[in-house]
């Protein structure tokens, strides 16, 4: 190994050592602030604690931590909440301090950066988007006047719903309750039923999954550009 090398993979490690110490660092520093929780690795936090279940994995570190515990996940502080009277707190109490949703990656393509009323940051704009919605969509005129488009494709659900168990027919009807949803959305906006040209459905399922789905640049922003998770799909590692 040359000498060049041998100076490259020493700066290299230096490098990360001094990363891993500030972090430490900075770990302590929110700890002395947080509730009690389980001791969180270097970049990581307590990602690897969660596994296939996290609410099975949360439910037991909250029989140890307590109600109100803390966890880092990468580099976001996390509270997690297990009992009425702790989350009252934080969503009654003090609902304000907690209001807006966590910046996710996926919602700054798909929501024009946290544009929408949904994933907002809450402050004048996310008041102002508010009161549009309320004004121009759900006023009580707005409701009363879609009023027989509802009523019309309920009926057409209770019928299908009534002939298929007259039949003896298995339904889904998490997908019927979609499908009616969808419906009265495109009579609402278009003013006829389903157009090919627009998948409303599929689209919205699609936002779901991919709002919805890990990212590790949510947890630890700094590994965002080297966009790893991509890598790993394509080395058939995921």
């Amino acid at each position: 190994m040359s000498t060049a090398t041998l100076t490259l993979v020493f700066l290299l490690l230096a490098s990360l050592y001094s990363f891993l110490h500030i972090l430490r660092t900075v770990h302590r520093k929110y700890d002395r602030k947080l509730p009690p929780g389980p001791r969180a690795l270097p970049i990581i936090g307590n990602l690897h604690m969660l596994g296939n279940l996290p609410h099975q994995t949360l439910y037991q570190l909250a029989k140890k931590y307590g109600p109100i515990m803390s966890l880092r996940l990468g580099n976001v502080p996390t509270v997690v909440l297990s009992s009425p009277s702790a989350a009252e707190l934080f969503l009654k109490t003090h609902d304000l301090i907690f209001a807006s949703r966590p910046k996710l990656q996926a919602v700054e393509y798909m929501a024009y950066n946290s544009k929408g009323m949904i994933f907002a940051e809450y402050g004048s704009y996310w008041r102002d988007i508010k009161k549009l919605v309320t004004l121009e969509l759900l006023s009580p005129s707005k409701i009363e006047f879609f009023g027989p488009i509802r009523r019309a494709e309920l009926g057409c659900l209770v019928e299908s719903l009534r002939k298929a168990a007259a039949a003896g027919e298995v339904v889904d009807l998490s997908d019927k309750v979609r499908e009616l949803a969808e419906n009265m959305v495109y009579k609402m906006i278009l003013g006829r039923s389903k157009d090919e040209r627009f998948k409303l459905k599929e689209s919205v399922e699609e936002g779901l999954n991919l709002s919805g789905g890990f990212n590790i640049a949510d947890y630890v922003p700094w590994l965002g550009a080297l966009d790893l998770q991509v890598h790993l799909i394509l080395w058939g590692w995921v």
